[in-house]
């Protein structure tokens, strides 16, 4: 995946809205997100800049937005898996209701219980 500097503070060349005044046509990533929708590997077409300039927002164009992908059986169970393996302890072997810390390797059980 390549990463694209996206000029944050050029408004001559990124067209620059302020918060809220985007116009019709324009989402942002966590919008397309809601929609069911991704850029689709379409780079940001304007930005939202708002707190003085701190903080922005990039705009992809509705229309070239894609629907979001959905993982594949193989890819959820893979993941569930993964997932199980966090919650098993390596010194007992139980299979506990929360991810085993990662600093001891072990459940609350065998490290000596909550502190």
């Amino acid at each position: 995946m390549t990463t694209t500097a996206y000029p944050a503070d050029t408004a001559e060349q990124f067209p620059t809205y302020p918060y809220r005044l985007a116009p019709n046509g324009l989402a942002t990533r966590r919008q397309l997100r809601a929609a069911g929708l991704r850029p689709g590997g379409h780079e940001p077409v304007a930005q939202i800049l708002w707190r003085r300039g701190k903080r922005v927002a990039y705009l992809y164009r509705l229309d070239l937005a894609a629907p979001k992908r959905t993982a594949t059986p193989a890819q959820r169970e893979a993941i569930a898996k993964a997932l199980r393996a966090r919650r098993t302890c390596r010194h007992c072997g139980h299979l506990k209701p929360y991810y085993i810390p990662r600093r001891t390797g072990s459940c609350l059980d065998c490290t000596g219980g909550a502190r």
